[in-house]
């Protein structure tokens, strides 16, 4: 990501009523599995998914025990915005029927439970962050102490977050390239 993608993830944050979605999205919505993007395709995905959360949590007032600012860094709220961000896109398609949006808010309904029920075992608030405690199995090694740490700015921490991921997605694409025979195409 380049100075320019790090001002647009900032200045992009959408002003209230600014949001305009489904504007940027060149193809029909779908699922996304997180762990199988391209470096490439999670930048995007981040991306739009960053701004929709930001629209949403605006549009609803939700609280950081329903959208911490950290939500980013916590698997489980990520994979729940990005389901919730899918079904709203789909919701909202054009060619939907009319109630369609009525069923989404029945959705969100329930998702904020989750959400709420998922921000309280991550253990990330307004203003602080600890990775989501793991339970221990008989036979595993007993989890290191986690320490919170503060959240100072949440846009230049977002905007690290997708750098540094996309940074080990696309190593893992050039180990995993560089791993295949040229002569025979195989690992």
């Amino acid at each position: 990501m380049n100075d320019e993608l790090h001002d647009k993830a900032i200045d992009e944050g959408p002003d209230e009523g600014q949001f305009v979605p489904n504007v940027d999205i060149p193809e029909p919505p779908h699922p996304i599995n997180w762990n199988l993007l391209t470096a490439h395709d999670l930048e995007q995905e981040l991306l739009e998914l960053n701004r929709w959360v930001d629209w949403l949590r605006h549009t609803y007032g939700l609280p950081a025990s329903v959208i911490p600012p950290y939500w980013h860094h916590r698997p489980e709220l990520l994979w729940e915005l990005s389901a919730l961000h899918l079904h709203w896109l789909c919701a909202y398609d054009p060619d939907q029927n009319g109630s369609a949006p009525l069923g989404w808010h029945r959705d969100f309904a329930d998702a904020r439970q989750r959400l709420r029920d998922w921000v309280t075992a991550s253990g990330t608030r307004l203003d602080r962050d600890r990775p989501t405690r793991q339970t221990t199995w008989p036979g595993e090694e007993p989890a290191d102490h986690m320490d919170e740490t503060p959240i100072t700015n949440r846009d230049e921490d977002f905007v690290q977050f997708v750098l540094d991921q996309v940074q080990q997605r696309q190593d893992a694409e050039d180990a995993f390239y560089a791993s295949i025979d040229d002569q025979t195409g195989e690992r």
